[in-house]
């Protein structure tokens, strides 16, 4: 499986831009990518005051390098660069050695 990490500063953002990134992706981003052909899955983290960031883990690397150079083309006007201010300052392959899924099960939600 082929992963892609994009990252965010939040240094510079604004005090409420954590509240504005969990809706964001709770309101629209979520269901985006909910069923997207390609995409093993994704995950979104954050670090208030520090990082936010988009996990991508796709089916092949066709797939991850097509969705990359869009997105990398499109980076400083996509919704997270907007609500923080600022582009991405990481895009980063890597490749996923393994997924293991724990006693407690995967749960998919827009919102924890």
């Amino acid at each position: 499986m082929k992963g892609l990490t994009v990252r965010w500063s939040l240094e510079d953002a604004g005090d409420d831009v954590a509240a504005e990134l969990e809706a964001y992706v709770a309101d629209s981003s979520h269901a985006r990518f909910t069923g997207m052909g390609g995409l093993h899955f994704k995950t979104w983290r954050m670090r208030p005051g520090q990082w936010f960031e988009g996990c991508y883990v796709f089916a092949g690397d066709e797939e991850r390098a097509e969705f990359q150079r869009t997105f990398a083309q499109g980076a400083p006007e996509a919704p997270g660069s907007k609500i923080i201010g600022s582009p991405p300052i990481l895009i980063e392959e890597c490749d996923v050695v393994a997924v293991a899924e724990g006693q407690d099960g995967f749960r998919a939600a827009s919102r924890f």
